[in-house]
């Protein structure tokens, strides 16, 4: 996007992006109402890009495949040829599969939601894909795999003697009867419309059914693994190692470390479960692996803190090897402060140098080597801070938005209000801001009325229809719409591409 003009063409940095509209999948009309189970509840890239996974409230999970870099061959063949190495992202639908049902813990009398909340590539093998998906209580591995179609070619009976409705029809040649001691003679037998009489010493040969592989494929998905009952709470993260064997699931108290190939076994790494419950201050939020370091992890605190652990100095990480937290301003703490504080969502930069970590009102980017303060701060959220009390009566405070660093580390996004999303240039001296929308359009914008006296959340709230085409947006273009929001999204790990989900539509950019 060009909207800051020269003041981005400093020399060094490099040009800020424009972005352009791909591709949506599952459009909706104006006005049209959604349903909660097709709510996109999670959307992640696999390592190369070539594919997409988006999981939904009704616990079903959707693949995507990239089709443009396969058009003309491999990413080599085209360095070959005269084709232009950048081509417009098109993807595609490759298959659907219902990963969670809802269930209900009798022990607990609680209801399990099918939503799934976390959804995780794993290394590819013979051309299979795997991936993990979890909702609240259960982590499922599931192998994706394109498998060719079987059919049975031949039957015994000669299919020209067969009828339409399967009984045998009556031959004007005379059969030849085989004798037991391997000579034949001519002669009728009888049959029946629907049965074959044998004759006497039977047929001379019996030929079995033959099951051929066909060119035909279908697409299968099979769950290979279920990690069940080791979370007393919900689950909000999973993370997978970069040794390519284990992983680790968090809840708002622990940590579990699992081995993809045992199901039935996992080891808490991480427990910030107080003695006693009364004495509990701060809990997990999210948790993610170190891209390279297969022995390092960091997860995220309701206070606004980030640890990082590293597996090799115990068994139980209740001791962190660095902490990264802001401080808090003097005289700028409220009812407000550790609600708003609370991080939803962290991101390892791919080189593992950064973390990059998201609260209610900024964007925060993190150098692993400097504990004291971020060393980026992105205002997201902080045209809201006089309508807290707003917020908090309509539990939207409590709203998680998940952040992603693109692949060259260069630039950060989020979503926000109003189905908005925000990307951010992140290397010293950048002044790249965009401010974009989920629709055909995304940097179009609203229509800037004149400033009218504000009204109250709730009464603005009723108004305001679901997916109507001009939501509350000032002329700064934040969102007062809190009925639509951008919850999550996705950039793409090698080239400028974000996938975004806006309710039940996915919607894909490139720059």
């Amino acid at each position: 996007m060009k909207g800051n003009g020269a003041e981005d063409l400093t020399p060094g940095l490099p040009p800020p992006l424009e972005w352009k509209f791909s591709q949506v999948f599952g459009e909706r009309a104006a006005g049209e109402e959604v349903q909660e189970v097709d709510i996109i509840s999670a959307i992640e890239f696999d390592k190369f890009g070539d594919h997409l996974a988006t999981g939904d409230r009704g616990g079903r999970v959707v693949l995507f495949e990239r089709t443009d870099v396969r058009s003309h061959g491999s990413r080599k063949d085209l360095e070959k040829q005269d084709y232009p190495t950048i081509r417009h992202p098109e993807f595609r639908y490759k298959t659907e599969f219902q990963s969670h049902e809802p269930e209900f813990d009798y022990l607990k009398s609680l209801e399990i939601e099918e939503k799934i909340n976390k959804i995780k590539w794993c290394q590819t093998a013979n051309g299979a894909l795997f991936l993990l998906s979890t909702n609240d209580k259960t982590i499922k591995y599931w192998k994706i795999q394109e498998k060719k179609v079987k059919k049975i070619s031949e039957m015994n009976v000669d299919a020209s003697k067969a009828v339409q409705n399967g009984s045998i029809a009556s031959s004007s040649a005379t059969p030849r009867r085989c004798l037991p001691n391997g000579g034949c003679y001519e002669g009728h037998y009888s049959h029946s419309s629907n049965d074959l009489s044998f004759p006497p010493g039977g047929f001379p040969s019996l030929r079995l059914p033959v099951v051929v592989t066909c060119q035909d494929t279908s697409l299968t998905a099979r769950c290979r693994k279920i990690y069940a009952h080791a979370h007393d709470y919900h689950i909000n993260s999973i993370s997978n190692n970069s040794d390519g064997e284990t992983f680790i699931s968090a809840d708002d108290l622990r940590i579990n470390l699992w081995n993809l190939e045992i199901s039935n076994q996992s080891f808490n790494i991480v427990d910030v479960k107080p003695a006693n419950m009364e004495d509990l201050t701060e809990v997990i939020t999210s948790a993610e692996f170190h891209p390279t370091h297969c022995n390092m992890l960091a997860y995220s605190s309701s206070k606004g803190s980030i640890r990082l652990i590293d597996l090799r100095q115990s068994a139980l990480c209740d001791k962190h090897s660095k902490m990264f937290e802001e401080r808090e301003a003097p005289g700028s703490r409220s009812f407000f402060t550790e609600i708003i504080a609370s991080i939803s969502d962290i991101r390892f930069a791919k080189d593992g140098r950064h973390i990059l970590s998201r609260d209610y009102m900024t964007l925060k980017l993190w150098d692993i080597n400097m504990e004291s303060a971020p060393v980026a701060t992105f205002q997201i959220h902080e045209y809201l801070r006089p309508k807290l009390c707003d917020l908090y009566e309509n539990d939207s405070i409590f709203d998680k938005f998940d952040c992603c660093l693109s692949g060259d580390g260069l630039r950060v996004a989020t979503g926000s209000y109003g189905n908005l999303f925000r990307v951010f240039g992140c290397i010293p001296g950048s002044n790249e801001a965009a401010t974009l929308e989920a629709s055909k359009n995304p940097t179009r914008r609203q229509v800037q009325t004149p400033s009218r006296p504000a009204r109250s959340l709730s009464s603005f709230a009723r108004v305001v229809r679901r997916g109507a085409e001009n939501p509350g947006v000032d002329a700064n273009g934040n969102s007062f719409d809190f009925t639509t929001k951008l919850l999550h999204l996705a950039w793409h790990p090698t080239e400028n591409s974000i996938a975004c989900a806006a309710m039940n539509s996915l919607y894909m950019y490139y720059a």
